[in-house]
């Protein structure tokens, strides 16, 4: 469903050189939060447009459930798009990227 949208949307984002990020947008009731880990251009709002949702994080469950395919997010990250802290702290904990020493 996503791939060929995707596709698009990186070849848009490299030819006009916009920002785009890996973050969290929230779901879930009132003092129940659920994320979802997308990417989206970074102007757009918080629970707004993204351009492909790559996973789940659900807080809630003990431990915390996290869901992201590994995959696509090395794929976006290697085309430039940059994770925010939190989603970076998620992509180390599910293997995306390497844990930087320091």
């Amino acid at each position: 469903m996503y791939g060929r949208k995707a596709s698009k949307y990186i070849k848009i984002y490299k030819e006009e050189n916009m920002a785009v990020k890996i973050r969290l947008t929230r779901l879930g009731d009132k003092k129940a939060p659920f994320y979802r880990v997308v990417v989206a251009d970074s102007r757009a709002p918080r629970d707004g447009k993204f351009i492909e949702v790559i996973g789940t994080y659900n807080p809630l469950t003990d431990p915390a459930e996290i869901k992201i395919d590994n995959e696509k997010a090395k794929n976006w990250i290697k085309n430039g798009a940059t994770p925010t802290a939190t989603a970076r702290d998620l992509l180390v904990k599910s293997g995306a990227i390497a844990k930087k020493e320091n």
